[in-house]
């Protein structure tokens, strides 16, 4: 059975699935000023999109808006993303680049985990890790396939490499085309969490097609989940409130047995 981690004051792996509230402003007047709201929301994690950040590919710029964002955000663990383009992101950027902005993120000190693409990144991920790992951060091993939905195994496949490469956690999302799909999704991620992960899992079928999957993974295994707070950066999430409401029914039913 999986492991948890521990980021500051929140445990990932136990209870309910932990809410992670993205923030995708262009500008950092748009991304300070969803930060400010989060503490009044029921954000387990906030996500940074770095790549809809206009100034994304300006080291200095993302230094100074990940410090401010540490300042404002408080104890609420911070998530630095930048999504690619092949993986669902708003940038086109390169290998080396990629490398060194995630790097220079977990560097910083500012943010507490890093997302990690590990298909993106291919030969170099452990590497990556390894270096998130001496930044004393920790890394989301992710995957995102927008085009549709693997078969369960493979689904199960590109877990286990995202957890030979010493990601704290697994993370992988895919697109519906029918229910199928969906149940693909929550089969795989069962059977991962059951059998050969020994690291909090998350999962999501997108779309509102999969909206099942981000509110059942108490249930199936998963142990976090996105919800909205304005710009969505995925399509499928609820507005984080409605959300929380759904996964504590959802825990509450469990408890029952």
């Amino acid at each position: 059975m999986p492991g948890t981690v521990t980021v500051r004051n929140i445990i990932i792996g136990e209870g309910i699935p932990k809410i992670i509230v993205p923030i995708a402003g262009s500008n950092s007047r748009e991304i300070f000023s969803a930060a400010k709201k989060m503490k009044c929301l029921a954000a387990d994690v906030v996500e940074w999109r770095a790549d809809y950040f206009e100034e994304a590919l300006d080291a200095g710029s993302v230094i100074k808006t990940l410090a401010e964002l540490r300042e404002i955000l408080g104890d609420i663990p911070l998530l630095f993303s930048f999504r690619t383009f092949k993986e669902g992101g708003e940038k086109s950027i390169s290998l080396e680049q990629y490398e060194e902005l995630i790097i220079m993120a977990a560097k910083s000190g500012y943010a507490d985990l890093i997302d990690v693409e590990i298909f993106s990144a291919d030969a170099s991920a452990s590497g990556i890790i390894e270096a998130i790992h001496e930044a004393d951060c920790l890394a989301v091993g992710s995957n995102h396939d927008f085009y549709g939905t693997p078969e369960k195994n493979e689904i199960i496949s590109r877990l286990i490499k995202i957890q030979d490469t010493g990601a704290d956690i697994l993370k992988i999302a895919v697109m519906p085309v029918c229910s199928g799909d969906v149940l693909a999704l929550l089969e795989a991620t069962a059977e991962m969490t059951e059998k050969y992960s020994k690291r909090p899992v998350v999962t999501m079928s997108m779309s509102g097609k999969g909206v099942i999957s981000r509110i059942a993974g108490e249930m199936f295994g998963s142990a976090m989940t996105f919800g909205s707070a304005g710009k969505k950066s995925a399509p499928g999430q609820m507005p984080v409130e409605e959300l929380s409401v759904m996964l504590q029914m959802f825990h509450r039913a469990l408890q029952q047995d």
